[in-house]
């Protein structure tokens, strides 16, 4: 049976502001991840009114080369190393679905989201079926909970029980139960339905991608409340234009740094 899970993060922001930050933390992610032939190749980024609504689409591409242990990069088709991601950003409400060439309907990780302004409480913010809610998993995830982070992945600057913002007097995030008193408030209730049909192995993997999934949400919510002070106060045009900024320099940081790295090893 394919896991579903509900992951609900909540935020010391307002639903409005959160669709600032998570724009600008997903552009600096993505600079921050590409080099050396690697990280994020942004296809489309253009608005949509169809069937599923009216918001923004994007069309991005994952190169993982690096995110393998070398031994085992060439035992793996080069296919297998690359995610495609389609994203409808209708905020409120956002889809995202993964999937992978090599793998094609055999791989797909969707990601549904709903941005509400409350404190987790609500109990079917997607309005899942019968049949999902009986398979859902809730587990909630406490941005300021260091120790639910690896030692190396730990950054103090992107510590939200030490961050404290100079723009909007926020945080530190420091108080057990912060989640129940801090203003403002919102939460993004996150489902996701991993299926990865794979001989052997389907019954580790689908775990393991819920694993990483969490682990992702956490890291980027972190840094998102400690950036408070970069996205606070730019408006959605401002996101626009560093989204098609950003864009352009992933293609000029991945052809640059690729051909370095060829040069020179």
């Amino acid at each position: 049976m394919t896991i579903v899970k509900e992951y609900r993060i909540t935020n010391n922001c307002t639903v409005d502001e959160y669709r600032i930050a998570q724009l600008y933390a997903v552009a600096k992610m993505s600079m921050n991840e590409t080099g050396g032939g690697e990280g994020v190749e942004v296809l489309k980024n253009e608005p949509y009114d169809n069937e599923m609504g009216k918001g923004q689409y994007t069309y991005k591409i994952y190169h993982l080369g690096s995110r393998l242990p070398a031994i085992l990069r060439p035992l793996i088709p080069k296919d297998m190393l690359i995610l495609h991601e389609e994203a409808w950003n209708g905020y409120p409400h956002c889809k995202t679905v993964v999937t992978n060439p090599y793998m094609k309907e055999n791989m797909r990780v969707v990601t549904e989201t709903m941005h509400l302004p409350d404190r987790g409480e609500t109990a079917n913010a997607l309005n899942l079926s019968p049949e999902l809610l009986a398979q859902r998993q809730v587990e909630y995830i406490d941005v300021a909970d260091s120790s639910a982070i690896s030692k190396k992945a730990y950054k103090e600057a992107e510590d939200p029980s030490i961050f404290k913002s100079e723009k909007t007097n926020r945080g530190p995030l420091d108080k057990p139960g912060w989640e129940k008193e801090c203003e403002p408030v919102m939460t993004c209730y996150k489902v996701v339905t991993a299926e990865f049909k794979w001989w052997g192995i389907t019954s580790t993997a689908e775990p393991l991608i819920q694993s990483n999934m969490k682990n992702v949400f956490t890291m980027f919510h972190r840094q998102l409340f400690c950036d408070t002070d970069e996205w606070f106060g730019m408006t959605i045009e401002d996101l626009r234009a560093l989204e098609e900024e950003t864009a352009k320099k992933l293609v000029e940081k991945r052809q640059q740094e690729a051909t370095s790295r060829t040069d020179f090893s």
